[in-house]
């Protein structure tokens, strides 16, 4: 070992490379308790590491186009060895990552390390977060299952509201005006090239900072951050420890701690089964994003008619003005989170809220059931013949039962039709299906005229 290493120091003069990186110190605090708070930058940067593996694993069977994705993705989980192992890996890679760099955003924002000198450790950490968001969601969009298409076309949807360049960022995104085969291609090259070459990059920067300005010390309350802060943080760190090994150890464990818990839910979970292939033509389409976009799906969902514009735009500004004004706005001041009650009580409102968000979006009433297997009970089609029987069965088979109840069996987007006519009468069926309405197709277009009696005659035994 001591024979290869001085071969590859005589070529690439390694220790002076990394004895900055290795010897850099930190404050005394951190070799106690209080250090395990701050592993979780390495954190992050071993599930980014994962991610790559596992990717360049999976990119080399992977086909991106319109016609094969779906095929290849499912030959990998059924077929390829260990493509499932690693598809797992892959997706609870990702899940890591999306946990770990919130709660390293959090950890940073409530001890106030954003503040003065470390203002664009925090801006090139606040770019990392919003990569990190980027390629879950584009890599959510290659499974190009039935989720996945419509996630996308919901995605290319909220683009197009942007001003001044919604429409050429659509079609940007999408290649065009409507989702293809071109579309796949670009979400795949910025699935795996472009989005992890910008956290590569990030990454060097915000690794660079932690060295050449050093780590945050734990806040005290007694110590606020002024322009002198720097002389008492240098006075700080001459008496502190180097990095290798009193803090090494501690960053070696976290990574092995994610390494392994992916590694063991990717045998025993795996990765997240595929839906149907996508299909345009399905008039109730349910493109449920993954977990770590509920929260916001659930946001669109219960917005009240005529807020989209404000909110599908007003919700994604907010966020990033919040994240590049924060550290020019309040650069010096106290640290210490019980010193900066307003800062406590947003972290707590904005997790706590996204997190029920995110519960109630697995909760939710207003997403379409699926039609699999649909039925409706005996106590409804029992003793129906002739034009009510065939409407019984076309409420399943276009997508009615989806969003609404008879009975006790159907969803709840749409109102309860177990009693339908009772309050509406034939003529108000007929043009209340054919014209359809708030969160309802037009199914004018959808019906003929034997299947819109049909169903009309149906929903008329509902009494």
């Amino acid at each position: 070992m001591r024979t290869v290493w001085r071969w590859l120091e005589l070529r690439l003069e390694l220790k002076d490379t990394l004895r900055p990186l290795l010897a850099h110190p930190i404050p005394r605090a951190l070799d106690g308790r209080v250090g395990w708070f701050y592993v979780l930058g390495i954190s992050v940067l071993t599930a980014f590491v994962i991610q790559v593996v596992s990717g360049v694993a999976l990119a080399i069977t992977y086909v991106p186009s319109s016609e094969s994705a779906y095929d290849s993705l499912k030959f990998i989980t059924d077929s390829a060895a260990l493509g499932r192992f690693i598809r797992g890996v892959h997706w609870f890679g990702a899940c890591a990552m999306v946990l770990l760099i919130v709660a390293h955003v959090t950890r940073v924002f409530l001890m106030g390390a954003y503040k003065f000198p470390r203002e664009i450790n925090w801006l090139s950490g606040s770019l990392l977060f919003l990569a990190t968001l980027l390629m879950a969601f584009t890599g959510q969009t290659l499974r190009w299952d039935q989720d996945a298409f419509w996630s996308l076309v919901v995605g290319a949807e909220q683009a197009a509201r942007t001003p001044l360049i919604g429409d050429p960022l659509t079609r940007l995104i999408v290649g065009g005006y409507a989702v293809s085969g071109a579309t796949v291609s670009r979400v795949f090259a910025t699935h795996v090239f472009v989005v992890p070459g910008a956290i590569a990059l990030l990454v060097l920067l915000h690794v660079y900072l932690v060295v050449k300005r050093g780590v945050s010390e734990p806040p005290r309350a007694d110590e606020p951050v002024d322009r002198a802060y720097m002389e008492r943080y240098e006075a700080l760190v001459k008496r502190g420890l180097p990095y290798f090994p009193y803090a090494a150890w501690r960053d070696a464990a976290a990574a092995a701690i994610v390494l392994g818990v992916v590694t063991v839910l990717a045998l025993v979970v795996g990765p997240p089964q595929l839906g149907a292939p996508p299909d345009p033509s399905i008039v109730v389409a349910d493109p449920r994003p993954d977990w770590f976009f509920i929260g916001y799906f659930t946001i669109l969902a219960l917005m009240p008619k005529g807020a989209e514009a404000v909110l599908i735009i007003g919700i994604p500004a907010i966020i990033m003005a919040f994240l590049f004004l924060l550290p020019f706005a309040r650069p010096f001041g106290q640290r210490h989170p019980l010193r900066r009650p307003l800062a406590l009580t947003a972290a707590v409102v904005f997790i706590g809220g996204y997190t029920a968000l995110t519960f109630a979006g697995y909760q939710a009433y207003w997403v379409p059931l699926r039609l699999e297997g649909a039925l409706l009970p005996a106590s409804v089609t029992g003793g129906l013949s002739g034009a009510p029987a065939v409407g019984a069965r076309l409420f399943i088979d276009r997508s009615c039962w989806s969003c609404h109840m008879i009975d006790g069996s159907g969803g709840r987007r749409g109102p309860d039709l177990t009693h339908v006519a009772a309050r509406l009468s034939e003529d108000r069926l007929i043009t209340r299906i054919a014209s359809g309405g708030p969160g309802m197709p037009d199914y004018a277009a959808i019906l003929s005229k034997d299947e819109l009696a049909n169903l009309v005659a149906f929903l008329e035994t509902r009494r």
